[in-house]
């Protein structure tokens, strides 16, 4: 009976997420508030109380054509160089690093 009853919250939980990635594709404003309110029901409750908390920015993402996609590579790597390094070099080492990895 348990496991019925967590197959259909599964169920639930991933119809939610297909709508949630068809609403992002299309970048359809609109849905997103009735999208967070049939969630409630689903095992991803959780998740998108942390969404409501970001909806602003998450509504800026939607109306706005602009992504980092392009330059994500370089953060990652830059971010790593820095870590590798924190507290064993100088500011002046890790840029010389940081301008060779570029």
């Amino acid at each position: 009976m348990q496991l019925t009853n967590a197959e259909a919250e599964l169920a639930a939980a991933i119809g939610w997420t297909k709508k949630m990635h068809q609403l992002l594709c299309k970048k359809s404003e609109a849905d997103l508030a009735l999208l967070m309110k049939e969630s409630k029901t689903t095992m991803l409750s959780h998740f998108v109380t942390g969404l409501q908390r970001d909806v602003k920015a998450i509504m800026a993402a939607l109306k706005t054509p602009w992504t980092t996609s392009p330059v994500e590579g370089q953060i990652s790597k830059l971010k790593t160089i820095k870590r590798t390094m924190f507290g064993r070099a100088s500011s002046q080492i890790l840029r010389a690093r940081i301008l060779h990895a570029i």
